[in-house]
C-alpha cells in the first residue's frame, strides 16, 4: 500500500468515526486514514453470523464509506486467537490494512493488558503479531509507545519483533505510557527506531503545524508522519502541510471559512447520524471545543452550542455568530 502524501490521520477514540474521516478526506492532503481503535472481542462478537461471514452494520466503529480508501482498521486486545479472528473480519470487510494498538495509555484498556499495557510482555506481543500476520493477506502494521516508563524503553525490541513477524510498517508515539499525553514527545526515539528496522517507520507526537511535520521528517528520517490531536483542532493541517512542502508557505483559513467548516461538519453529522456511535448533538458539543479554539468570541460560541437542546439550535447559533462577527469585521 502506497501512502501519498506520507501523512496519516491517527486513530482517535471518539473522534475518527466515518463522518470525521470523510470530512478530513474532503479537505485533502491526508494520505491514509484510520478508524477509532476497536476492541477485537467486540469485532468478533458483533460481526459474525456463525459461519465466519461478516455483516456490516452502521452502528459500529468499523463502518466506512467507499470514498474513505485507503483506510486501515485499528484493533486492540491481548488474546492472539481473538485478534487473529478480528483481523480476518477486518480483511473481509474490505479494509486496506489492519493495525495493532500497543499505545493506548487509558487505564481501563491497560488494566485488561491492552494498548500500552502489552509493552510489559514482549513475548505476548510476538505471539499476537505472529497470529495476526498468519491470519490476513492485507498489509499489517502496529503502533506503540516508547515503553511503559523511562526505565523500560522497548523501542528497538518492539521494532525488531514487528519486523521479524513480517509486518509492513510501524508507528511510534514518542512518549511512554506513564507520560500519557503530557510532557514532550521524544523524537530521538523515532530516529532510533528508524535506525533499527528496515520497514517503514511513521512518527507520531507533538506535530501541531506544517513546520513541526517537516522538522519531524528532517530530524528523525521517518518515512511518514501521523497526526492526531492537531487534526481535531485544525482539520486543514494536512492541506497546509502539502502547501508548505511545495511552496514554503501555507494558507490559514479565514474567519468565514472556519465558521463554514464548523457548519459543514455539523450538517454531515446530522445527515449521517445512523452511521456513528453517539448522538449528533453530543458530537456537536464535543467538537465545538476543538473547532472554535482561537476564534474571536469562541468562548461565547461554545457556551451557546453547549446550552443548545437540538441540532437545529446549534446550527442557528453558528449562523448567528458568523453573521455577527463578519458584520463587526466589515
Amino acid at each position: 500500500m502506497r501512502i501519498e502524501p506520507a501523512v496519516v490521520l491517527a486513530p482517535m477514540a471518539g473522534v475518527t468515526d466515518t463522518v470525521f474521516r470523510r470530512f478530513i478526506r474532503r479537505l485533502s492532503g491526508c494520505g491514509l486514514i484510520m478508524t477509532e481503535f476497536t476492541s477485537s472481542h467486540g469485532v468478533v462478537a458483533n460481526h459474525g453470523d456463525g459461519k465466519g461471514k461478516p455483516r456490516r452494520t452502521p452502528f459500529n466503529y468499523l463502518y466506512y464509506e467507499p470514498d474513505e480508501h485507503p483506510i486501515v482498521a485499528q484493533l486492540f486486545g491481548s488474546d492472539p486467537r481473538v485478534l487473529a479472528d478480528a483481523a480476518r473480519l477486518v480483511q473481509d470487510l474490505g479494509f486496506d490494512g489492519v493495525d495493532m494498538n500497543f499505545g493506548c495509555p487509558v487505564k481501563k484498556v491497560v488494566k485488561c493488558n491492552g494498548g500500552s499495557g502489552l509493552l510489559r510482555d514482549l513475548p505476548l506481543v510476538r505471539r499476537i503479531l505472529t497470529a495476526v500476520r498468519a491470519s490476513v493477506d492485507i498489509p499489517f502494521t502496529c503502533k506503540f509507545r516508547t515503553g511503559w516508563d523511562d526505565r523500560s524503553i522497548v523501542v528497538r525490541e518492539m521494532g525488531r519483533i514487528a519486523q521479524d513477524c513480517g509486518l509492513q510498517g510501524v508507528s511510534l508515539h514518542g512518549r511512554t505510557r506513564k507520560q500519557g499525553y503530557g510532557g514532550r514527545s521524544d523524537w530521538d526515539r523515532i530516529a532510533e527506531l528508524k535506525d533499527e528496522v528496515d520497514i517503514p517507520v511513521i512518527g507520531n507526537g507533538d506535530v501541531f503545524s506544517p513546520e513541526d511535520c517537516v522538522r519531524m521528517f528532517d530530524s528523525t528520517g521517518c518515512d511518514g508522519v501521523m497526526i492526531g490531536r492537531a487534526a481535531s483542532t485544525n482539520p486543514w493541517i494536512f492541506r497546509q502541510i502539502q502547501q508548505y512542502v511545495a511552496t514554503g508557505t501555507y494558507e490559514r483559513p479565514t474567519l468565514r471559512q472556519r465558521y463554514e467548516l464548523l457548519a459543514d461538519y455539523y450538517r454531515m453529522l446530522i445527515e449521517d447520524a445512523g452511521k456513528i456511535s453517539g448522538r449528533p448533538l453530543g458530537k456537536m458539543k464535543q467538537f465545538a471545543t476543538y473547532f472554535t479554539r482561537g476564534m474571536p468570541n469562541g468562548v461565547r460560541l461554545r457556551k451557546r452550542i453547549h446550552r443548545s437542546g437540538s441540532t437545529a439550535e446549534v446550527l442557528a447559533g453558528v449562523d448567528d455568530c458568523m453573521r455577527e462577527h463578519l458584520a463587526r469585521a466589515a
